[in-house]
């Protein structure tokens, strides 16, 4: 029979245990709205940016100007940037990117090319240390802020940057999580540099909204516009040269393309621990309900044990 003590302690332990997943999971919840809050405001810059860009790329030819960002290599050098978490407890988020990054690594190793990484996150950085004979590891990024900022951007885009223009590197590809939904985050690949000056705005550039239904978390998802900035006038007039503002502009322009990457991965890295959370906490409540069904039997044969032996003992 099992020891009632140690059922009435396990019960109290997984009861604990989901004060805290819940906990952790409205913290989550919390700041997914402000990773949310955050996108939506740098929005407007990168749209301004954007508008700026396509005015100067409505004048000239961006394949015929001389910015260093946007030449093209001989590829033969390729770095990965790997955005994962500094901490734990989110699902498979993190081993999501690990393993899309070793797949990428080996597929470019694959086809003859010399491939390195720098890496963003404790998770990261420890699974790539502990595997230091098989990769080449170029950098390395920890304690970013929770949601990210600018500055965040701005460090790791200098990093990259000065790799590519002393053609340390000829061709730089960032992996992390997009975000899709609260259950559903997709880690995908994109080229960071040499920037395609193709399709600065994105049309089909999707938005989510974090709102509460039925007392629970829920996602809405739309299509936002590609760009809220009104078209600046066709007969503006620069004072600098095209190739002047590109190579101005240019730097912005990647540092923003960095900065929604490092939105989108923490946006996603919140959602999936919010999700491991909430799952966690409902396995605890069906376990303490197991428990106690599984207390009270035993209870209650303990109960009947006693009965017995009374009975027995009058009856002798």
């Amino acid at each position: 029979m099992a020891n009632l003590k140690d059922i009435r302690d396990r019960i109290v332990s997984v009861k604990n245990t989901r004060k805290i997943t819940e906990a952790m999971r409205l913290v989550a919840a919390a700041k997914v709205r402000r990773a949310q809050e955050q996108v939506l405001r740098s929005r407007p810059f990168a749209d301004r940016l954007a508008r700026v860009l396509e005015n100067i790329q409505s004048r000239m030819r961006f394949e015929i100007a001389d910015a260093p960002l946007l030449k093209t290599h001989d590829l033969k050098n390729i770095t990965l940037l790997a955005v994962t978490g500094d901490r734990g407890l989110c699902g498979g988020y993190n081993t999501n990117i690990i393993k899309r990054t070793e797949q990428r690594y080996a597929e470019l190793k694959g086809q003859g090319y010399m491939v390195d990484l720098v890496l963003i996150g404790r998770k990261a950085i420890t699974y790539f240390n502990n595997r230091a004979s098989q990769y080449t590891i170029r950098a390395t990024f920890t304690d970013l802020e929770q949601v990210p900022t600018s500055e965040d951007a701005e460090s790791i885009t200098s990093e990259v940057l000065a790799e590519f223009l002393s053609q340390s590197t000829d061709r730089i590809e960032v992996i992390y999580t997009k975000f899709i939904n609260l259950v559903s985050c997709n880690p995908v690949v994109q080229t960071l540099l040499p920037l395609d000056p193709q399709g600065i705005a994105e049309a089909d550039d999707e938005i989510f909204r974090l709102t509460t239904k039925d007392s629970r978390l829920t996602v809405e998802k739309g299509v936002g516009p590609g760009n809220e900035q009104p078209p600046l006038p066709s007969d503006i007039v620069f004072e600098q040269s095209p190739e002047q503002l590109l190579n101005a502009l240019l730097p912005l322009y990647l540092q923003n393309q960095m900065l929604r990457a490092l939105q989108e991965a923490a946006a996603s890295e919140l959602a999936s621990r919010m999700t491991a959370m909430n799952n966690a906490s409902d396995n605890a409540k069906a376990l303490a309900k197991t428990l106690t069904l599984d207390y009270n039997k035993a209870r209650q044969a303990a109960i009947t044990q006693e009965i017995l032996e009374v009975v027995g003992g009058s009856c002798a």
